[in-house]
């Protein structure tokens, strides 16, 4: 199934991102794709996205992204029904992402729905979205013409806008994200899954800054490395170095605290934080045994210290006071 559009001339947004750190984003997908194949979670999108089958993973790598994914699914969740999915959803970094047609799926689509990534990865995602069906199909039943606003690196419909862009540059960010429709009064979630620590703490904090001063309520879902400095986060430093990876922005994943505290600095009413172990103990009971039956685990050793490396944060601002402020984990 071809998808009819518009086109407008080639873009000239610059594309400065190195290719180690946006060849991180085939990495996320292979994984997800491979977990989604053992049955880990629902996902008929995510084999879409990837070009050919995921080599296996191990045990602890399908259970993290699982507590990933579900960790970031039920903020997410919580924040649509609080606003009645009168809102708009911005991805930061979004990459491969199927979170738009989970949403439909799960009729909790919000009014708009917005993605930002480098242009080399969102032409990439364009190309696949017109020659995947299921993809497809889903952008047009949300669209109201026969056509899209389209070129090389850029879709705009009525329900969701891929934006090749680089973070970094604000003002374009900023720009692009008017010209398809943003509207700031609007309730706003703003999610970056493993972004921002590959920007410097001053570009990051100037896009947190920047979210912070646009949307009067909003929450903002990040997750990310944390407890960086003790001998398994160097580890993981220096593995992203053998691979020519830097993580610019480490300095702000010394603790939860450290994560926290960029939201806090910088405009954001309310922050909290958990590591990746603690989401997965908030999983409900028979869900963990369903997941722990689909894979043997030697030992749960190296499971909680890969997940006591990550952190689940989310920042608040709740000007239409909606009780995002409730909006957390419970065991």
């Amino acid at each position: 199934m071809s998808v009819p559009v518009r086109r407008r001339g080639p873009t000239t947004e610059g594309d400065e991102g190195d290719e180690a750190v946006r060849s991180t984003c085939d990495d996320a997908t292979a994984c997800k794709r491979f977990a989604v194949n053992l049955g880990y979670w629902v996902d008929p999108y995510i084999q879409h996205m990837v070009r050919q089958k995921s080599e296996r993973k191990a045990p602890e790598i399908n259970r993290g992204y699982y507590a990933r994914v579900h960790g970031v699914w039920g903020l997410l969740e919580s924040f649509m029904k609080k606003t009645e999915c009168q809102c708009q959803v911005i991805g930061i970094g979004a990459g491969l992402d199927t979170t738009f047609w989970r949403l439909k799926d799960a009729n909790l689509l919000p009014r708009k729905y917005f993605e930002l990534d480098f242009p080399a990865i969102t032409s990439r995602k364009i190309h696949i979205i017109k020659t995947k069906a299921p993809l497809s199909k889903a952008v047009l039943e949300t669209h109201s013409s026969d056509s899209l606003a389209l070129d090389g690196a850029n879709l705009n419909s009525d329900r969701f806008a891929i934006l090749g862009v680089d973070l970094r540059d604000l003002a374009t960010v900023q720009q692009k994200l008017r010209d398809t429709g943003l509207d700031p009064q609007l309730p706003t979630v703003l999610v970056a899954e493993c972004v921002l620590v590959y920007m410097t703490l001053e570009h990051s904090s100037r896009l947190v800054r920047w979210a912070a001063d646009t949307f009067p309520t909003a929450l903002f879902i990040n997750y990310e490395q944390v407890n960086m400095e003790d001998r398994f986060g160097q580890v993981m430093i220096e593995n992203l170095q053998h691979r020519q990876c830097s993580l610019a922005g480490v300095t702000a994943c010394r603790s939860l605290q450290t994560q926290m505290a960029r939201f806090s600095d910088n405009g954001w009413e309310k922050a909290d934080a958990l590591n990746m172990m603690t989401v997965y103990n908030c999983l409900p009971h028979t869900d963990r045994r369903r997941m722990e039956k689909i894979e043997f685990l030697d030992e749960g050793e190296l499971l909680q210290q890969l997940l006591q490396h990550y952190g689940l944060i989310w920042a608040v601002k709740d000007a239409r006071e909606l009780g995002l402020f409730t909006i957390g984990f419970s065991s």
